[in-house]
């Protein structure tokens, strides 16, 4: 062979029928080289180059890795094998291998996308943690690798305790709290700019405003943080909630990243409190990546056209209900911007199992909150709850069930019976129909309206019905959220009955709640305006004209109400009554509802007067826990004397300590 020729037909990878050095633009500077630095047949050594490349370089149309989720596990999990989500163009056509001691390939599927395939990994318990890499290879060669890493769990992991009733949370809405980090306010490249004249747009709050004011939040006697959604929501609009999730392992860059939310749960334990993560299992956004490539048919609802659910959430419980009915509450989607997931899909399924266990374990989260529970499929809710807790036998999860009825919410929670045969694992659910009626109670006037007992009663009947809960003490008690009006805007401003309601959650059987702002007076409009009702806290952003997080520029009723919540709730911090007491109430009278959490040597008092006019209470009915007993005030400590009667002020909870 003469320099210049080359065997007929030869072909390299970048060039088809090599007829000489021309052929290729990177050929004719490599054989100049060749031949001057070397004295060596140039055309040999390319001739050479080529049949390496013809060998080892990929096809022409190789299937490509994008991504695969997660990114890693954990040694040790009683979850050890793993599913992951391989996604890249034609990747179903490819063998996945890897060489990890302690870590196997035990099996692959495809769907019906071939840019998808879900690889099961066993990972033995004596598994070295480290990174390797997985490779997919076709017809015997290796055509794209991808990095995968086996970690160590934090020790005591599996034995994390999460909240209860001896803790108290506090909710916040990050784009809301405060702004700790103004570069991340807007990123380039994702769809929703901040606007804080926007009332329904981004403002710029995130997980370092949050963490700047954990001092604040844990001298307020708040033991637990639960944020609303913090991960991607890269929606055209309206984003700033969460609730539109666009990426299930990415925190969203305008709140931070995924490390932020590791610093934050860990400065948080520090200072007492824990950190429970929103999720949500029903729906995406529709910006989520899986819009613009579904992993199956039968991955988003409806074949992944908008239908509307009909909110019928009784038709899951009633024996009745047409099976249309059931069907069109559970596979319906809230809104055209929130596809509604299939959990009957078995991938889907185990993707938002294993992206649940990987948060708590990545993050050392204390709890979770799930996001329209009922919504999703019932089965699928069953065995979700189970596989938290069969990994973390002491965690604490709490579901959301937007029901007035207490037998549909009861239905939801671990130890319940149901007729229809449904096994719930949930320790806990947000107490609505508690809710609802300690504002009914507080807005009516005594007496009767329309046939129906006003004041206390709907309160004191409804708390009547805890014998449907399998352990009422683990609901969640609330006087607002970020979906209802605040309690001040329902109330009209009333300060003392809005203290009143407060004193209620914070003395009530089950985990008290609260919502940031309230403490100093955010009120909102009456009807639900969730731009407004989710409003700045103020002195979260550089320039705000007041500060809730140092008291200045607060007005007098607004330091009187910061004071108040901070009294009450390191009250009952350091109270183990209020935490583990029993509860005994006593029938209302007179616009006065009186309740005792006790055990066997001692015994709080509440007596919650919402009239105008003081209220002089005979304390005869209550012998059995004030005969013979000394009082204090609560939040003072001040002697009370315990004699015939009581005075008790218009629109106030008398608080007591009885030794």
């Amino acid at each position: 062979m003469t320099a210049g020729s080359v065997a007929p037909g030869l072909q390299c990878s970048g060039c088809i029928r090599i007829p000489g050095p021309a052929c290729c633009p990177l050929a004719a500077p490599l054989v100049a080289s060749i031949r001057i630095h070397s004295g060596v047949d140039p055309m040999r050594v390319l001739l050479a180059c080529c049949l390496w490349l013809s060998v080892f370089a990929p096809p022409a149309h190789a299937a490509q890795v994008e991504r695969i989720e997660p990114a890693n596990w954990w040694v040790g999990m009683r979850h050890d094998r793993v599913e992951l989500l391989v996604h890249g163009k034609g990747i179903a056509a490819a063998t996945p291998r890897l060489s990890h001691a302690g870590v196997a390939i035990v099996d692959v599927q495809k769907t019906d996308n071939p840019n998808y395939l879900f690889v099961t990994l066993e990972i033995a318990g004596d598994a070295k943690p480290g990174g390797f890499e997985i490779a997919f290879a076709e017809a015997g060669k290796v055509v794209a690798t991808h990095p995968w890493r086996l970690d160590a769990r934090e020790p005591g992991s599996a034995q994390r305790h999460g909240f209860d009733a001896g803790d108290a949370i506090y909710l916040v809405t990050p784009d809301r709290f405060a702004d700790g980090d103004p570069s991340n306010d807007s990123v380039p490249g994702m769809r929703e700019a901040a606007n804080r004249a926007n009332p329904n747009g981004r403002h710029g709050g995130d997980l370092a405003g949050i963490r700047r004011h954990l001092d604040y939040i844990a001298g307020m006697g708040f033991t637990q943080l639960w944020p609303t959604p913090f991960l991607e929501n890269d929606q055209p609009g309206y984003s700033y909630h969460g609730y539109a999730i666009t990426d299930l392992y990415r925190t969203d860059p305008r709140m931070g990243s995924n490390q932020d939310v590791r610093a934050l749960a860990r400065a948080a334990k520090a200072k007492g409190i824990g950190l429970i993560m929103d999720v949500v299992l029903n729906h995406i956004g529709s910006q989520h990546w899986w819009m613009r490539d579904p992993p199956a048919r039968d991955w988003i609802n409806h074949g992944g056209r908008f239908a509307p659910t009909n909110h019928r959430r009784t038709a899951i419980q009633d024996p009745h209900a047409a099976p249309a009915d059931r069907q069109a509450f559970v596979e319906g989607w809230f809104v055209d911007a929130m596809p509604d997931l299939n959990q009957r899909n078995p991938h889907l399924a185990r993707y938002l199992i294993q992206n649940t266990l990987w948060w708590i374990e990545y993050a050392g989260l204390s709890g979770i909150r799930e996001d329209t529970f009922g919504y999703a499929d019932t089965q699928f809710l069953s065995d979700w709850a189970k596989a938290v807790l069969d990994e973390y036998p002491d965690f604490a999860m709490v579901g959301e069930e937007w029901s007035i009825n207490p037998a549909v919410v009861a239905h939801w929670q671990r130890g319940k019976a149901n007729p229809d045969g449904h096994v719930p694992h949930m320790p806990s659910m947000m107490d609505f129909p508690l809710n609802l009626s300690l504002r009914t109670a507080l807005a009516q006037a005594d007496g009767w309206n329309g046939g129906v007992e006003g004041g206390w009663m709907p309160l004191y009947e409804m708390l009547a019905n805890d014998f449907l809960y399998p352990d009422p003490g683990r609901l969640v008690v609330f006087a607002e959220n970020h979906d209802s009006s605040r309690l001040l805007a329902d109330l009209d401003g009333d300060l003392g009955l809005w203290k009143v309601g407060m004193a209620y959650i914070a003395t009530i059987r089950g985990t008290p709640q609260f919502y940031y702002g309230s403490e100093v007076l955010l009120r909102g409009p009456k009807q639900r305006d969730d731009g407004l009702l989710r409003a700045d806290m103020p002195g979260g952003w550089a320039g705000d004209r007041a500060n809730a997080f140092t008291g200045a520029g607060l007005d007098a009723r607004q330091r009187d109400a910061q004071d108040y919540i901070r009294a009450l709730y390191q009250w009952r911090k350091r109270t183990p009554l209020l935490h583990a007491g029993k509860l005994m109430h006593f029938a209302p009278a007179d616009d006065v509802y009186v309740y005792f959490r006790y055990d066997e040597r001692r015994s709080v008092m509440v007596a919650l007067n919402k009239h105008a006019q003081a209220r002089t209470l005979a304390l005869d009915r209550f012998d059995r826990f004030l005969r013979g007993r000394s009082a204090r005030d609560a939040l003072t400590g001040k002697p009370v004397a315990l004699g015939e009667s009581l005075r008790l002020p218009g629109k106030s909870a008398t608080l007591l300590e009885i030794e």
